[in-house]
């Protein structure tokens, strides 16, 4: 209707303007006697007369924009859901809104199964369950973890989240407003008291048609399947074995020894201290590849390389690689200032730099619950193993959830052990904190005073009140 009145307008002005051009003379005010008439398009460098064509068009088509509301109104169209196409807009968040915005904002819980975080990188069934589904309909998957399920409902219905990634036992979920789709569990043998299922608003039946049409049975076994193989122990790092030392007797401990000098001495670390980490990071392999995507010599996540501007075409070149993980350790390094003395810093770096920082804060936080001192590691180590247990990742001062505590603690152990036998083996280059306390065996060896994950966890239950 606007469109049909307005292009009226432009055309009535055009037809008035050319039967009519006397309208538009105005009376020079040179002179008292012989006064001439002219128009105002004489005062214009061009002789045309056109602009009084689109002067009057321009009023007459505001005229007929002021009319519109005189004439036929046009009919609303009315949604599937009863109310009209801009209520609708207004009220929900469907598949298309999330499909121009470009995110889907899912909610879940915290764990091994679900959801969490490693090296910076998401895993979890539902997680890869949700990442796919957002491929799918052309978004970017954005998961968080929340601490119930009460905060899982509440989130979903102040649409603060556009779906609930988590299996919800059917007889959980009373509320009108919400309803089932997507991913589905009932095994072949089970009870309507453990269906589960995913869950969206009713108000988005776009998007629950588009999970339901999505979702098939075997895309579940497929991501479940290919999780377990990542965290089998022959899946995590695709490289070629290399032995510790590539020339014990010249002190050679990898071909690369001349960039861990060179780059630790900037961070002021001993070398042989980032030689360790490298070992156990890659086995010297500058083309190690892991499960989770990190890459080169110090396993670097593509997200970090950009963060540390460590291009991806550089990522396996051995000092581009070695020069990136220093950065990252100094950075590392000043985020745990507030642990007093250098060698105990070290075990914070190290399990940050496996775990990430705030899982390590994490299990600070819980020593701290439990009257245990945590700027200690002997006293935090404990909780980094329990940070795989749900009674602690659930716990209200934990922030980051699940993680896989001993692949952290085993990291810090690893590489401390390593450390001292390179100590003893290569001499020189000894910037940096000594290693943890070792005391010489019967062999005239050294005996690490680190103990295994099952002997923490044995000595800090019975400290435990």
């Amino acid at each position: 209707m606007k469109v049909r009145i307005s292009e009226f307008g432009w055309k009535a002005g055009f037809r008035l303007c050319r039967k009519r051009p006397d309208l538009w003379k105005i009376t020079s005010k040179r002179g008292q006697s012989g006064a001439k008439t002219k128009f105002l398009g004489s005062v214009l460098p061009s002789g045309s007369d056109l602009w009084k064509h689109y002067l009057l068009a321009c009023l007459l088509t505001v005229l007929a924009v002021n009319l519109v509301s005189c004439g036929e109104k046009e009919e609303k169209k009315i949604s599937p859901l009863g109310i009209t196409e801009e209520e609708y807009a207004e009220t929900a968040y469907d598949l298309d809104q999330i499909q121009e915005a470009g995110e889907l904002i899912a909610v879940t819980l915290s764990g091994p199964d679900t959801y969490y975080e490693y090296k910076g990188k998401g895993f979890g069934l539902q997680f890869e369950l949700a990442e796919h589904f957002a491929v799918s309909i052309g978004a970017k998957l954005r998961m968080e973890a929340v601490r119930d399920t009460a905060e899982l409902f509440q989130r979903l219905k102040k649409g603060e989240a556009d779906l609930i990634a988590l299996e919800i036992p059917e007889n959980h979920m009373t509320d009108t407003e919400l309803q089932f789709s997507g991913v589905r569990s009932c095994p072949s043998d089970s009870t309507a008291a453990v269906k589960t299922g995913w869950v969206v608003r009713k108000d988005a039946p776009f998007l629950a048609e588009a999970l339901d049409g999505w979702y098939k049975p075997e895309t579940r076994s497929f991501l479940q399947k290919r999780e377990q193989l990542r965290l089998s122990p022959g899946g995590s790092v695709k490289r070629r074995v290399r032995a510790p030392f590539q020339n014990r007797a010249k002190g050679i401990i990898s071909p690369y020894d001349t960039h861990f000098i060179r780059h630790s001495q900037a961070i002021g670390w001993d070398w042989r201290l980032m030689a360790a980490q490298c070992y156990q990071e890659s086995g010297f392999d500058p083309e190690a590849v892991s499960w989770a995507g990190a890459r080169g010599l110090m396993q670097i996540m593509p997200e970090t390389a950009v963060h540390l501007g460590l291009p991806a075409n550089q990522m396996h070149q051995p000092e581009k690689n070695i020069s990136a993980a220093a950065r990252y350790l100094r950075e590392l390094e000043r985020k745990f200032s507030d642990i007093p003395g250098r060698s105990e810093r070290i075990n914070f770096i190290l399990a940050a730099y496996n775990g990430g920082t705030g899982h390590v804060r994490d299990a600070m936080a819980l020593a701290r619950k439990h009257g245990k001192n945590p700027q200690l590691w002997s006293d935090v180590a404990p909780f980094i193993l329990r940070l795989s247990q749900p009674q602690y990742y659930n716990d209200p001062v934990v922030r980051y959830g699940y993680l896989r505590g001993e692949e952290t603690y085993s990291y810090v152990t690893s590489i401390r052990e390593r450390w001292q036998r390179y100590r003893a083996a290569v001499h020189g280059g000894t910037t940096g904190a000594a290693p943890a306390p070792s005391r010489k065996n019967s062999r005239g060896g050294f005996k690490s005073k680190v103990l295994s994950a099952e002997e923490l966890e044995a000595k800090s239950k019975q400290n435990t009140p």
